[in-house]
């Protein structure tokens, strides 16, 4: 069997092929060094990649961190990088939902804060679990903040409540067309 073969008896993986799964594998050891260390420890990796990823951090100069790179690029060739591909996948989209959330909040409290209380209607028809009277105080509070150039918060309050309403369970989705 020579490098070209993929070893299943089919056609043979082209050179370009070959290059593009190591650059991916160096990529993906770069993915890892950038990673906090609980979320590394976490990843279902060998030791021996564990200790390149931390080796690798500690470099400064930039030909030994890329042959480092390189060679944590061959380590994980002998791993099925599935398992890790899937573990960053599921904390990416974890990132993505906490980012989505953040911002429904954002967008509710900037359409409170410039709808003022005729943008609370439908907030409180579809959220019965709402404190109206806190709400309403806020938003005035935060209007009133706004218009006299003082520190923001009643809106960082305002936030706060809206964030804790949206991760019990999701806001409605803003209507823009009234705002």
């Amino acid at each position: 069997m020579n490098e070209f073969d993929n070893g299943a008896g089919d056609e043979p993986v082209s050179k370009s092929q070959l290059k593009r799964e190591a650059r991916a594998r160096v990529d993906l050891g770069k993915r890892l060094a950038a990673l906090p260390e609980g979320v590394l420890n976490q990843l279902p990796l060998d030791d021996n990649i564990l200790e390149a990823v931390r080796f690798a951090r500690s470099i400064k100069a930039n030909v030994a961190k890329k042959r480092q790179f390189g060679h944590l690029g061959s380590l994980l060739q002998h791993v099925d990088t599935a398992a890790i591909d899937e573990a960053l996948a599921a904390r990416d989209a974890d990132a993505r939902q906490l980012t989505a959330r953040h911002h429904r909040a954002e967008a509710w409290r900037d359409a409170l804060l410039d709808g003022g209380d005729g943008a609370l209607g439908p907030l409180l028809d579809a959220r019965h679990d709402v404190d109206a009277q806190a709400l309403r105080q806020l938003v005035r509070n935060g209007r009133r903040e706004a218009a006299a150039n003082k520190p923001p918060a009643s809106a960082r309050k305002l936030f706060r409540m809206l964030r804790e309403l949206d991760e019990r369970e999701p806001l409605p989705p803003l209507d823009n067309t009234s705002a």
